[in-house]
């Protein structure tokens, strides 16, 4: 009796397995680069040039967030202190300190310190720093509890799924402006009130008076 299916057929099982390893393998490491915080960079950590423990200067010393990054008021994009900033201080604080020697170096040769970026909007997606601070959102909602790093790391995703959801909710994260810098502050609750339902309560009445409306379904709003 003649075979019903071609020589060739033989071997299909066998491509179908190698396809499906091929598929299984690639699905796998997608998942585990797209949807981790490999692909986020949660948890993101480099080695400055100079030690700045966030911590010390602002929780230990009281110092406003806007004293270093000036410009987060009024621009796009957040600035990083000069060597002028850091030197109004450690001009006469531990001055002679060996983990400020790159400081010292930086003032006296005019050359700026190389920070290490770690917050960085890619080219394709726009940000404006200036636009969420003057509404009411906190450094907070996207940098973390800066005030309690010894060293900074990237605490949030900052993915657009993860934006689109305070933009959908931009009551979750609206406070006074006087508490912008105050990464430790949390809605005082009525009472039998809890603290999201006391923030829901402020989130929406600052949403409402301020006319915040920010883009969840127009493209054009965040990629220009």
């Amino acid at each position: 009796m003649a075979n019903i299916f071609p020589r060739g057929s033989n071997i299909l099982p066998l491509k179908i397995i190698l396809c499906l390893a091929v598929i299984g393998t690639a699905t796998t490491a997608g998942f585990a680069y797209y949807f981790t915080n490999k692909y986020t960079n949660v948890g993101y950590q480099p080695t400055q040039p100079v030690p700045f423990p966030h911590d010390i200067h602002v929780k230990q010393v009281g110092m406003d967030c806007r004293y270093c990054h000036s410009a987060v008021e009024v621009a796009a994009h957040s600035n990083i202190p000069t060597t002028q900033v850091c030197m109004n201080c450690h001009g006469q604080v531990q001055k002679d300190s060996p983990k400020l020697q790159a400081v010292r170096d930086s003032w006296q040769t005019g050359k700026p310190i190389e920070w290490v970026q770690i917050h960085k909007t890619p080219d394709y997606a726009y940000f404006n720093h200036s636009a969420h601070v003057n509404r009411g959102v906190s450094c907070v909602s996207c940098h973390g509890q800066i005030n309690e790093m010894p060293v900074v790391y990237h605490a949030k995703p900052l993915s657009m799924d993860w934006c689109l959801e305070c933009h959908r909710h931009p009551e979750d994260a609206l406070r006074p402006l006087s508490e912008i810098t105050n990464l430790d502050w949390k809605p005082t609750p009525k009472s039998g009130q809890s603290v999201a339902d006391a923030q829901q309560e402020i989130g929406l009445a600052l949403k409402t008076k301020g006319n915040i409306n920010p883009p969840d379904s127009n493209c054009a709003g965040c990629h220009r």
